[in-house]
């Protein structure tokens, strides 16, 4: 009877670890999830959007960039809808955050309005695409790749 004993406490041992295991997976994915809502959807949800993690876009207001020691205010705008965020994150912001920035802000839609926000992004602007009024710049020579002919090395021709 000995033997046996030890088998049910070695595999209620084993069970209970998979448990706590199962658990501590559980409660960590539901609290990372993060869901994306547009300006518009986060005016139009119920009462879950105080609840759930969300993150939101748009551009930041010109001239509604103020700091005050850790807490950055500043407001996000899409289309006619604006959007007062506060930012309390322990990283500094973005080089790019700046007015007219493209910010995606994730936290919480607070009951007083205002998204409460623990990690702010900023869209890095191209450094390689053209200006708007600049030309296209056009090519001075053209480089090919020709099959190689019977007896001849494979190569570049220009």
């Amino acid at each position: 009877m000995s033997e046996r004993n030890k088998y049910l406490k070695f595999g209620a041992a084993i069970a209970v670890v998979i448990v706590s295991l199962a658990y501590l997976a559980w409660t960590g994915v539901e609290q990372s999830k993060s869901y994306y809502v547009t300006l518009k959807e986060l005016h139009s949800m119920n009462d879950s959007r105080y609840t759930k993690r969300l993150r939101v876009a748009g551009n930041v207001l010109p001239g509604s960039i103020k700091r005050a020691g850790s807490e950055v205010r500043f407001q996000l705008k899409e289309n006619d809808l604006v959007l007062p965020v506060v930012y309390t994150g322990t990283e500094a912001l973005p080089d790019t955050f700046k007015d007219d920035a493209q910010a995606l802000a994730e936290g919480s839609f607070g009951r007083d309005g205002v998204f409460h926000a623990k990690q702010v992004q900023a869209k890095c602007a191209s450094k390689y695409a053209p200006a708007p009024n600049q030309a296209t710049p056009t090519p001075t020579s053209t480089t090919s790749l020709q099959a190689p002919q019977a007896g001849a090395s494979a190569g570049l021709v220009q």
